[in-house]
């Protein structure tokens, strides 16, 4: 096919032999199959911010760090070079997000370089070694899906471990490769450390993938692994190794009795009071 525009930069440098196809073509990017050596990869190239469907949302670009406070100032006034800024700010989210969770074993495709705002990766493939399908579009048996959940709880656990948290999982972005799930769209990753809504974010992530797994495997939507994992992440207690149960038991605090009976004593002294007082008054 007719090389894209803006693959052309990967072709003059060197990074990439040819276009094979066009993938597909989502809410933030166009991916397509390349050429490299004796390698088959995808490029991801990233929309411009005014033909993308996703929005930076605050809640996602909370506490991400820039380069410079001059990058701070003008992505705060939302000036020509702010706005650039912010857009390289939200594609190397993506790139640093799969570098550290390939490092951490997480299953994510496996990042090759970053160039001219296109994103060259692994292409994940199914058992013909064709393009893997997503979640969404394939069908499973209880057994499978359960599997299937079972797996995907452990990688959200090994993100977190790693610091990370999707942000926007569900079964749109998740791959079916020969091997299991591969999760896939990170630009909108936070740091579950320094973001406010980590906690929301995370629960919401989970309870997606709980929801499209639940119509194979009822049972699972009776589960609580969003709250357990938090849990046992909020006390330190979290390890790529940790077993889940998909049970949570929140312990409240003892009820200080003697405390709430001198709290009501004090307020009927307080009433008592004020209506002396008025009666005085009259």
């Amino acid at each position: 096919m007719k090389t894209p525009q803006r693959l052309e930069p990967l072709l003059e440098d060197g990074l990439i032999d040819g276009v094979v196809r066009q993938l597909m073509s989502g809410k933030e990017a166009m991916v397509f199959v390349v050429r490299c050596g004796e390698d088959t990869l995808c490029a991801k190239v990233y929309k411009e911010a005014n033909k993308r469907a996703f929005r930076q949302a605050v809640d996602y670009t909370e506490n991400r760090k820039t380069k410079n406070s001059r990058q701070a100032r003008a992505m705060s006034k939302g000036t020509k070079y702010g706005r650039q800024a912010q857009e390289e700010a939200w594609q190397s989210a993506e790139v640093d997000a799969l570098y550290r969770l390939a490092a951490a074993g997480v299953r994510v495709p496996r990042p090759y370089n970053f160039h001219e705002g296109v994103l060259l990766m692994e292409l994940v493939t199914d058992a013909e070694g064709d393009a893997a399908p997503r979640l969404n579009d394939v069908t499973f048996t209880e057994d499978e899906a359960c599997t299937h959940h079972r797996s995907l709880m452990t990688e959200v656990v090994r993100m977190l471990c790693a610091g990370v948290i999707h942000g926007d999982l569900s079964e749109y972005n998740i791959l079916v490769s020969v091997d299991g799930p591969v999760i896939i769209d990170l630009p909108q990753a936070v740091d579950a450390a320094g973001n406010n809504h980590a906690h929301d974010m995370l629960v919401r992530d989970v309870n997606n993938l709980t929801t499209y797994f639940g119509q194979f495997a009822p049972a699972l939507l009776a589960t609580q692994y969003a709250e357990e994992i938090w849990a046992l992440y909020e006390h330190g207690d979290l390890h790529p190794e940790a077993e889940l149960t998909g049970r949570f038991e929140q312990i409240l605090p003892p009820v200080d009795l003697d405390g709430v009976v001198r709290e009501i004593e004090d307020a009927k002294s307080a009433e008592a009071a004020r209506l002396l007082r008025l009666q005085e008054l009259g």
